[in-house]
Parts: C-alpha cells; structure tokens; sequence
C-alpha cells in the first residue's frame, strides 16, 4: 500500500456544506448492500465522495473490483437510494479509484479478517 493511499472513510463535501443530508443519506446508502461480500457499499468505503446540487445530487463512487458482476445492479440501486432519501434526482460518477480493504469503515471487515 502506497503512501498516497486515499483516506478510508472519506469526508464528503456535503459532511461539512449539508450535515443533516449527508447523514440521512449516509443512513439510506447502509441499505445498499454488496451481494458477494455482505456489506454496506458505506461499510466498504465505496462511496468517495458526495456533494449535495441545488437541483441533485452528486456522487463519486468505487466499485471492489473493476469487473464487479454486480456494478451496474449496484450503481442503480445506489442512485435510486440517493434520489429517495434527498427528495431530488442523483448523479453517479464511477470512479476509477482502485478499492482496498483500508477503504472499509473502522470494524467493518473484522468477519473478513481485514
């Protein structure tokens, strides 16, 4: 692992412009689970960032592996979840971040043996 590894648990944008919304959004998203593994795509760190648009909201999220059979069932559910919980439609940049263990929240991979 590099030194210049993104921080796990990332700070979004809207943690700081919007509090409330990211938290409720941050609640909805735990509803969006990874088939393979079990976990909450906010578990697993997979989204990177989240801004909150007057008209929309704006996300960059990662998948665990680049072929991830289930992304696109997982970008959908993950858009869906975000446009319900903040009442506005929701955008999703994938990012071509490389996803690692370090990425998952604190104890999230403890079954795992991360």
């Amino acid at each position: 692992m590099s030194e210049s590894h993104p921080a796990p648990n990332p700070i979004w944008e809207a943690d700081s412009t919007h509090p409330a919304e990211a938290e409720q959004l941050r609640a909805a998203l735990r509803q969006v689970v990874d088939p393979e593994i079990g976990l909450s795509i906010i578990e697993l760190g997979l989204i990177r960032e989240l801004k909150m648009q007057p008209d929309q909201v704006e996300m960059k999220m990662i998948l665990t592996t680049p072929f991830c059979p289930y992304g696109p069932a997982m970008l959908e559910m993950t858009r869906n979840k975000a446009s319900e919980a903040a009442g506005k439609p929701a955008v999703i940049e994938l990012g071509m971040e490389m996803w690692d263990p370090s990425m998952m929240e604190e104890g999230a991979g403890a079954a795992w043996g991360f």
